[in-house]
């Protein structure tokens, strides 16, 4: 009995807006671009914070990223003909933070030199990684063809050489990859595998890998190429001694990394006379970036809600309105024996299928805009079911805050006045 009355209410309500269609419309408007803008801002919002998250777990939530750089005082005498830049991470920096410092798992150092590389008539320039087979277990990176260092490798000094597949593209072109042998500065290596590569920033922390890569045991680059360079730049030869370029730190535990972090700066500190290092805490750039998405989600949608509020205000205009309008046929209503709370139910579902319709269509709209987003600017966009059913709550919300006072205000009227209102 109860669902059928409260089902002959619902079409009652449905009735008494059609009677309006206009009016009902452009009031139910407010709602529904209410509605679409929290979708479509939240949906934007996300998409950005999931990008950039994504970035940043590609390095690795648990690895710290130690970086050579040359000092300002060697950064202001390093044009000199005579000099040799002497900086960076040492051989030494690397054992000690594999064997010395508590609750790091592994490490892994890298020795990076560009250098020509030629196949047949093609050539380019490539980055040259000397390191260990550790850096494809830190670093998670497809694997396309062939396979990846191996600890024999370096222990063999085997002229073997892992290729990204940018690289292997543009070198290779229709070669047959895997197998092939290929001329990196004056030694030839025998492609054992292609590997993805990623490349670019993530946050303000450089990538570690880049498309250009050729990953080469440690040993041999040590063999080959040394720790000395030497390179002409602005017509005059800059020299520079660096044993590793980088070194990347895995922790045994997320709750270990910022304190292994303190404990490999006091390390370095102690061991280096100048700031020839840069230490990178892609957990910290994580946590960072959730706490920029918190925010950035609240005041986007504080900014919907202003729309939402706009539109709430809009619905109680037209039901104050319209129990002006009805003063009469509420004073039938109560004359023949409806109850306040029969009154106050009837206004409040009027208010509340007005706002979940309208919530409906801007839920729509808010999807729908994400998606011509992102298929217009490629930009990522991300429609969340957190974003919908919110937005459902909140046009309900609205409908029953904004429709429970005209509601009262019907319920109260005197139905001896109401039967005298023309």
């Amino acid at each position: 009995m109860k669902h059928s009355r409260f089902a002959r209410n619902i079409w009652l309500g449905i009735e008494n807006l059609l009677l309006h269609k206009l009016r009902t419309f452009l009031t139910m408007l407010g709602v529904v671009f209410g509605v679409g803008s929290v979708v479509a801002m939240l949906s934007v919002g996300e998409g950005a914070s999931k990008e950039a998250l994504e970035q940043i777990k590609k390095i690795g939530s648990n690895n710290i990223i130690i970086s050579s750089m040359k000092s300002d005082d060697e950064t202001s005498s390093s044009t000199v003909f005579t000099r040799i830049s002497i900086y960076g991470l040492k051989y030494d920096d690397y054992l000690r933070a594999s064997e010395s410092i508590a609750n790091v798992k592994q490490a892994v150092p890298a020795k990076i030199i560009n250098k020509d590389a030629r196949f047949g008539t093609r050539m380019m320039e490539l980055r040259v990684v000397g390191t260990t087979h550790k850096w494809f277990e830190m670093l998670d990176r497809d694997l396309i063809a062939g396979r990846t260092l191996m600890a024999r490798d370096g222990e063999s000094m085997a002229n073997v050489v892992v290729l990204t597949e940018f690289g292997a593209r543009k070198i290779l072109a229709t070669g047959r990859s895997v197998g092939e042998t290929i001329r990196i500065g004056d030694n030839y290596f025998t492609i054992v595998g292609i590997v993805k590569s990623e490349g670019g920033m993530a946050g303000n922390i450089q990538m570690p890998d880049e498309q250009t890569d050729a990953y080469i045991p440690l040993e041999v680059a040590r063999n080959y190429f040394g720790d000395k360079t030497r390179k002409r730049t602005a017509g005059s030869w800059i020299s520079e001694m660096v044993e590793l370029h980088k070194m990347i730190v895995q922790v045994d535990d997320l709750e270990n990394v910022v304190s292994t972090a303190k404990s490999l700066e006091t390390m370095l500190e102690r061991f280096h006379d100048k700031k020839d290092y840069q230490l990178s805490v892609p957990l910290a750039l994580l946590r960072q970036a959730e706490a920029s998405k918190r925010t950035f989600n609240i005041v986007l949608g504080s900014i919907a809600a202003i729309s939402l509020l706009v539109g709430g205000i809009g619905i109680m205009n037209i039901m104050l309105a319209s129990v002006t309008e009805r003063t009469r046929e509420i004073g039938i209503r109560r004359a023949i024996g409806a109850k306040r709370s029969q009154i106050i139910s009837q206004f409040i579902i009027e208010t509340i299928v007005l706002s979940t319709v309208g919530g409906f269509i801007g839920i729509a709209i808010g999807i729908a805009i994400p998606w011509l987003i992102t298929y217009f600017t490629a930009m990522p966009t991300v429609v969340t079911m957190t974003s919908i059913v919110l937005s459902v709550g909140i046009s309900i919300g609205v409908g029953i805050i904004f429709g429970l006072y005209p509601a009262v205000r019907a319920a109260n009227v005197d139905p001896i006045i109401a039967l005298r209102h023309e």
